[in-house]
């Protein structure tokens, strides 16, 4: 898998993609992730990149030539799956559209910045546009940073178990059971007797019934839609 982040702060991403599952990742060879800076498409002497919006107010709006120059550079070189754009009033971002973008190939995300970026951008370009919550932050890098996060550990190969993932809050609709380690007593508090008698289908179904309760108590919506589904 191959991601280009675009963004003004290209800095942001240095930590991040040098440790954790990301750094893995890169190391492994199993996701290729690239950081543009938009200010190096900019106008002018100063690189500018964005500009006061037409018909007046409050913040400023980013150019379309940057971000055009930018992506159709990008996609002269080789073909893309979705061109993302991270934006309050995108589509909700959650675990079934992670399990689908992991299991494409190249990807390109663009951090909005400002008050807003050119709509010309959006309707021209932009192929998919996501949202991480009802919540407006500074920039579009934190969220992009989630959903590469969220997409790369899906990845064959990414995770020490790969099975692992496959029991993640979200994958069956439900969230995950509670999950204990040794020892077995701490402070007066025991661990479910079922969970040590080492017999995995009464394992198995305790884990499944408690999932179920979790979420029926802090999320029941995502059982009620799920269903809906059935």
């Amino acid at each position: 898998m191959r991601i280009d982040i675009i963004t003004v702060i290209p800095d942001f991403f240095a930590s991040p993609l040098e440790k954790g599952l990301l750094g893995i990742a890169r190391r492994k060879g199993l996701a290729d992730i690239y950081v543009h800076n938009l200010h190096d498409y900019g106008l002018g002497r100063y690189q500018q990149v964005d500009d006061a919006p037409f018909g007046g107010g409050a913040g400023m709006v980013i150019r379309p030539e940057p971000v055009f120059a930018c992506i159709e550079q990008l996609q002269a070189e080789r073909g893309y799956d979705e061109v993302i754009f991270m934006t309050p009033d995108g589509e909700s971002f959650n675990q079934k559209r992670a399990n689908r973008l992991s299991g494409t190939g190249n990807l390109i995300i663009l951090c909005g910045h400002y008050k807003a970026l050119d709509d010309r951008i959006r309707q021209k370009l932009v192929t998919l546009e996501l949202t991480v919550g009802d919540v407006v932050l500074s920039g579009g890098e934190i969220p992009a940073l989630m959903v590469i996060d969220a997409v790369v550990r899906l990845i064959p190969g990414v995770l020490g178990d790969g099975e692992s993932a496959l029991t993640d809050s979200f994958q069956q609709d439900t969230l995950d059971c509670a999950w204990y380690t040794r020892p077995a007593e701490f402070r007066g508090m025991k661990v479910p007797e079922v969970l040590l008698s080492g017999h995995h289908e009464k394992i198995g179904l305790w884990r499944q019934e408690n999932a179920r309760e979790r979420t029926l108590r802090r999320r029941p919506e995502l059982l009620e839609k799920k269903n809906e589904e059935e």
